[in-house]
């Protein structure tokens, strides 16, 4: 993996997030004005929300970048503080939603965290750990909830809907798009947890002998590279106790349910919910969450507009748009805007404690001298 400084802060370029908020207004707008029983007064309820369910969701928000910022520093071993496991987290969600969610950030984080001093060997191996462990969740609680809803999850709308003038058929559409999104998703995990607790040096003879291929073979270098860096990363993980694995694996499943369970509380304020209702909910997330993960769009922009609709549509009625657009500014637009205020002060904070590092160095020659 190449790690370019040039180009991560290109990516993480205040100016980007102008392109998934156009997608994001251009998807409501859309929505808005193909629905014909849809006025401006069914937007304006979003200002007639329920003040406790929106102030759990605060709580429950705060909460999940706790559990971000707990995680990034049992990684570290506790290497990194408070304040750097912040600015971590926050330029590391504010790149994943200025680059499509088929891509997301991976270059973009381990640059951050070289940046808090980590090695690129350590850097690379958390980012990957926490890509897997994020991917064992959707693994293990989609099947479930699809099992104990006996399959029932998927939204049941008409047989097809039209989006700027192509006929999409629902029902099966999203289901087939689901377990696309999963197959993909246990294969990169299986190929990664392969290559990064047991095999490295395998994996990279695996890509070897691919890009040996008369048609691969101009990717042979990079694959190398790649395997390299799978071997550097994979031994910076080796032992570490049962104590390690098992708070991450706490923690990543603190950290998606309650990214789920925000929006439990923004429906209930604005509409009633029983518990039966509220575990349907959450299930329905985790199975949108798992087609949006293959959106080509930046932050899923317009893809998650619409799945919203799709999904949650049966509940709230006239005030789906708006119970959307609300969603959207708590887990979408709220890091695109920390993002863009923090990213200055955590160059400044880089900038300023190398100048120190070196000035600490300089010192410490002329005491020798």
């Amino acid at each position: 993996m190449e790690i370019n400084a040039k180009k991560a802060f290109e990516t993480l370029n205040p100016r980007k997030v102008w392109i998934p908020v156009a997608i994001g207004l251009a998807i409501v707008f859309y929505l808005f004005w193909s629905d014909p029983d849809m006025t401006l007064s069914d937007l304006s309820n979003i200002f007639k929300a329920k003040t406790l369910p929106l102030l759990l969701a605060v709580f429950v928000l705060i909460a999940r970048d706790l559990g971000y910022m707990y995680r990034i520093r049992v990684l570290t071993n506790h290497e990194i503080n408070w304040s750097g496991a912040f600015y971590v987290i926050i330029l590391w969600e504010f790149a994943s939603a200025v680059t499509p969610s088929v891509v997301g950030g991976t270059a973009v984080a381990v640059f951050i965290l070289m940046m808090e001093r980590m090695s690129f060997g350590r850097s690379l191996s958390f980012v990957m750990l926490t890509a897997i462990f994020d991917n064992l969740y959707f693994l293990t609680v989609a099947p479930l909830v699809i099992l104990l809803t006996s399959g029932n999850i998927f939204p049941e709308l008409q047989e097809s809907f039209s989006l700027f003038g192509m006929e999409f058929n629902v029902d099966k559409g999203l289901e087939n798009l689901f377990w696309i999104s999963f197959s993909l998703i246990l294969l990169y995990t299986s190929v990664m947890s392969y290559a990064l607790f047991f095999r490295p040096r395998a994996f990279k003879w695996i890509l070897l002998r691919l890009t040996g291929i008369k048609f691969f073979r101009k990717f042979r270098h990079a694959a190398a590279k790649n395997g390299d860096d799978i071997i550097l990363a994979s031994r910076q993980l080796k032992g570490k106790d049962w104590k390690y694995w098992s708070k991450i694996l706490v923690s990543t499943y603190f950290i998606w349910t309650a990214r789920y369970l925000m929006l439990n509380c923004i429906i209930a304020s604005f509409a009633s919910v029983n518990f039966v209702e509220h575990l349907d909910i959450l299930g329905k997330e985790v199975i949108m969450w798992v087609i949006m993960l293959i959106s080509p769009t930046p932050g899923s922009s317009g893809t998650a507009e619409v799945s919203f609709d799709l999904f949650y549509n049966s509940y709230l009625g006239v005030n789906t748009l708006g119970t959307a657009i609300l969603w959207r500014l708590f887990t979408y637009y709220f890091y695109l805007l920390l993002g863009v205020l923090f990213l200055p002060q955590w160059i400044r904070r880089i900038y300023n404690r190398d100048i120190k590092t070196k000035e600490m160095e300089k010192a410490k020659e002329e005491i020798k001298i």
